[in-house]
């Protein structure tokens, strides 16, 4: 109790500055609007009383990653809404397309006032948090409210362990109040037995993002995007890059032109606020530019395709012909991003050396000999090069990529079936 004190004390002086990050106006970022109050926990009721699931995804990847398990349990338990939470407005964006299989409330900070107002207004049956974005005053108040907590699709890198072991009784004090934890891999679910959580709190059903299904309009619109950029052009996407890895990519693009002088890069930034410097970058080191938020002008030249727009990363992985998969190329600030959208595409994926919040997934695609690791932008250049310049390799890899995803599927089903205890749980 007393760690949960001082914590809220540390958030209450924190808030602030937290909160004008989170607000503060960026280029290509949703606004808040009036719903900001939600953040507080005065949030909107809802209009039925049926039971609720309320699961919380912190921002746009958590968001895509869980609408299957959105779909699944929709369909599995029909009775219930589904009340889908979100720390960002671009997080919100995401979940707005789902229409009215959902609906959408912002989380509130962190502190008891706050996540109690939540719980009251929305009467929640079960609390769901996608990936491992644990909150420890959002976990107790769920449990004080006799709310089952369970963590869908966790992942734990050895390197989080570590630093969860040097301040255990933290860990401790958070962890008490899950009753189940979903996970990726083994190695997942190991190292969080390592860290005190019982053989009954933890399972593994793998991950829900080799359950992804392309959508036949995704197929079309990439054919279309194709027919727009070159049909017969090498193309390569390079995914969710983060500052200071977009110049490495750039050098690497330029490398490949020596090569391949028709080739063209889609360059699809990590983060929206940074889209109008990702463009003046690419201008000043030469290139010529156009934004996908722009349109298409086949009349003018483009050898960087800048993607612009939210939601959207899906379509340019299946129009483009291989992938860099970025926060890889920048040391261990980030620890690269997911592989598994490319290879579900079927297409050949490079990553840099730092990996680690996927290590499980890359090896597996690796051992298969479904992704390429590059060391530099150097390297980078020399591999998208040749995968480029073979058709026949290229297929090769990606098609190895694939059977990895296909031989792994099952996450969704798994984890719904393990809700279900959970979710019966509430009914009585």
């Amino acid at each position: 109790m007393l760690i949960r004190i001082l914590y809220t004390l540390i958030l209450l002086l924190a808030a602030p500055l937290l909160l004008f990050g989170l607000y503060q106006s960026k280029p290509n970022k949703p606004k808040f609007g009036k719903r900001w109050k939600e953040h507080f926990g005065l949030t909107p009721t809802l209009t039925n009383a049926q039971p609720v699931i309320w699961l919380h995804a912190v921002s746009v990847g958590e968001s895509l990653a869980a609408i299957p398990v959105l779909r699944a349990l929709k369909q599995g338990y029909p009775d219930y809404q589904i009340v889908v939470t979100t720390t960002t407005s671009t997080g919100a964006a995401q979940i707005a397309k789902l229409g009215d299989l959902v609906s959408h409330r912002y989380m509130p900070i962190d502190l008891p006032v706050c996540i109690n107002g939540f719980i009251r207004n929305i009467k929640p049956s079960c609390l769901l948090i996608m990936e491992t974005e644990l909150w420890p005053n959002t976990l107790a108040s769920a449990k004080s409210a006799g709310i089952p907590v369970c963590i869908v699709n966790a992942r734990l890198s050895a390197r989080s362990a570590g630093r969860y072991g040097k301040f255990q009784w933290v860990f401790n004090e958070i962890s008490r109040h899950i009753d189940h934890l979903f996970c990726v891999a083994q190695s997942d679910a190991d190292r969080f037995k390592q860290l005190g959580l019982t053989a009954q709190q933890v399972s593994v059903t793998g991950s829900i993002k080799n359950d992804i299904q392309i959508n036949s309009s995704i197929t079309e619109q990439a054919q279309t995007l194709r027919h727009q950029l070159g049909a017969t052009r090498p193309v390569w996407v390079a995914a969710s890059t983060h500052k200071g890895e977009d110049e490495q990519v750039l050098d690497a693009f330029k490398a490949v032109l020596k090569t391949l002088p028709d080739s063209l890069l889609i360059l699809v930034p990590r983060h929206p606020e940074r889209f109008d410097a990702m463009a003046q970058l690419c201008q000043d080191m030469g290139f010529s530019v156009q934004r996908r938020s722009q349109g298409f002008n086949p009349t003018q030249p483009c050898q960087v395709y800048l993607a612009d727009s939210m939601g959207e990363m899906l379509l340019m992985l299946a129009a483009a012909d291989a992938t860099f998969m970025g926060g890889s190329l920048i040391g261990d600030a980030v620890g690269g991003h997911n592989m598994l959208e490319p290879a579900a595409l079927a297409k050949p994926t490079i990553t840099g050396p730092s990996y680690y919040n996927f290590t499980e997934i890359a090896e597996q695609l690796r051992q298969a000999q479904g992704l390429w690791v590059c060391q530099n932008s150097e390297q980078l250049a020399e591999q998208m090069a040749r995968l480029l310049s073979d058709k026949i390799l290229a297929q090769q890899v990606g098609q190895a990529a694939l059977q990895v995803v296909k031989q792994n599927q099952g996450a969704v089903a798994k984890t719904v079936q393990g809700l279900s205890a959970y979710l019966e749980q509430s009914r009585s």
